[in-house]
């Protein structure tokens, strides 16, 4: 179900921004970063304050429409229709590898069982040194 759907649904106004940003996030087609999101809202619709995009941001991830995660000081959003799946992220250059949803499977049964405690590993992003950054300081 799209997000302007779900935001009509759920008895929820159809403001042009909120339709503005789904859009965004709907078409990327990959990750977006909050940044992003609000340079682009804002060369659309000057005078959008960056809290009504963040608001809006923060409505779409309730409703389950948007997946969060943040990667050092910033957010990183995408469509939820993309489903969960993790990153690696390199910190000297940038570089992004996606992971499967299943990497944290017996991280999730360890704790499940050594804790009684369910993790829920949505969108985990990890930082580090990809195989080039690396082999550049050894």
């Amino acid at each position: 179900m799209s997000c302007l759907e779900t935001l009509k649904e759920k008895g929820l106004k159809l403001t042009p921004q909120r339709r503005l940003i789904a859009g965004i996030i709907h078409d990327a087609g990959s990750h977006l970063m909050a940044e992003d999101i609000i340079s682009y809202v804002q060369s659309k619709m000057p005078g959008v304050n960056k809290s009504t995009i963040y608001r809006t941001l923060e409505l779409l991830e309730e409703l389950g429409c948007v997946i969060k995660s943040e990667s050092g000081d910033h957010f990183i959003y995408h469509h939820a229709e993309e489903g969960h799946h993790h990153h690696l992220v390199c910190r000297q250059c940038g570089k992004t590898i996606d992971c499967t949803e299943n990497l944290f499977a017996p991280l999730e049964h360890r704790l499940a069982e050594k804790y009684s405690f369910r993790a829920e590993f949505k969108h985990v992003v990890i930082n580090g040194l990809c195989e080039d950054c690396k082999n550049k300081t050894n």
